[in-house]
C-alpha cells in the first residue's frame, strides 16, 4: 500500500457520515449565516480574536453589529467601517474588548485602501493572494491581535480553500499521526498544524477546507454542531443578538 492510499484509508473513518463537501461549499458559495456581506465577514473574524466560542461569543457579537451599524446604515462600506473611532460608544457596546474593535477597524482600513471598488471583491482578492506562512508580513496578518487562526478564519470566510489551526484540527492531525506508521505530521504550532493539514490533503482525495471541516465535525460536540447548523440555516436575521454580553477589556 502506497502512502497516498494509506492516508486516504486512515482518513476515511473520520470522514464517514460527515457532509464535508457541503460544509466546504457553504464557505466557497457564501451560504453561511452572514451571506456575502463583507462587513459581517470582517466582524466575524474580528469577533473570533479573543478565543470566544461561535455560539456564546461570535454569533451574538456579529448580530449586535449588524443591528447597530449595518441595518441602521451607519456603515455601508469598508471605508465607512474604517472611519469609525475605536472608542465609539456603540462599537464598545457591540464588541466590548478593545482587541476585537482594533482588529475590526484595521482590517477595514487595509481593505478600504485596496484598488477594488467593492468590499467583497477587496476581501476576496486579499484572501486569495495572502500567504499564511508569512502571515506576520501581511498587512492584515501584521495587525496586533491577528494570529494564524483569525488570519485563516478571515480567508475561509472569503471563500479560500485553506485550513484554520483550531483545536479540532490539532486533534485530527494527532489522531491520524497515531494511525500512520510514519509521517511528517506535527501539530505543535499553528503553522505546523496548517502544513500537516495540507499534507493530508495533498496525499488524499480531500481538499484542505474539507480536511478542516472533517476535523471540526469529528471533534465538536454534537449539540454544538447542531446549534451552529441551525444558525447557518436560519441566517443572521433569525439569530440571537444580545444573548451574550460583549467581552470587556478586563
Amino acid at each position: 500500500m502506497n502512502c497516498e492510499q494509506t492516508v486516504e484509508a486512515v482518513l476515511e473513518p473520520y470522514a464517514d457520515d460527515v457532509p464535508f463537501r457541503e460544509l466546504a461549499a457553504e464557505f466557497h458559495e457564501y451560504r453561511r449565516w452572514t451571506g456575502d456581506d463583507p462587513l459581517l465577514l470582517i466582524a466575524e473574524a474580528a469577533a473570533s480574536t479573543t478565543g470566544q466560542s461561535f455560539i456564546g461569543g461570535i454569533e451574538p457579537t456579529v448580530s449586535r453589529f449588524r443591528d447597530a451599524f449595518v441595518e441602521t446604515d451607519r456603515v455601508d462600506s469598508v471605508a465607512d467601517l474604517a472611519a469609525l473611532d475605536l472608542a465609539d460608544d456603540e462599537l464598545v457596546a457591540v464588541f466590548g474588548a478593545k482587541r476585537k474593535r482594533h482588529v475590526l477597524l484595521e482590517i477595514a482600513r487595509v481593505l478600504a485602501d485596496r484598488p477594488e471598488d467593492d468590499g467583497l471583491d477587496a476581501l476576496i482578492a486579499w484572501a486569495s493572494a495572502a500567504d499564511h506562512y508569512r502571515y506576520d508580513e501581511d498587512p492584515i496578518g501584521s495587525i496586533a491581535g491577528v494570529g494564524p487562526s483569525s488570519f485563516q478564519y478571515l480567508r475561509q470566510l472569503a471563500g479560500v480553500e485553506t485550513i484554520r489551526p483550531l483545536p479540532q484540527a490539532v486533534s485530527l492531525i494527532d489522531a491520524v499521526a497515531g494511525d500512520l506508521e510514519d509521517s511528517p505530521l506535527d501539530a505543535a504550532t499553528d503553522l505546523r498544524t496548517i502544513a500537516s493539514g495540507e499534507w493530508l490533503a495533498f496525499l488524499s482525495s480531500y481538499t484542505p477546507l474539507e480536511i478542516d471541516r472533517i476535523a471540526w465535525w469529528a471533534f465538536t460536540d454534537e449539540a454544538d454542531r447542531d446549534a451552529v447548523k441551525r444558525i447557518h440555516e436560519t441566517g443572521i436575521e433569525g439569530g440571537t443578538a444580545g444573548d451574550a454580553p460583549p467581552e470587556s477589556d478586563g
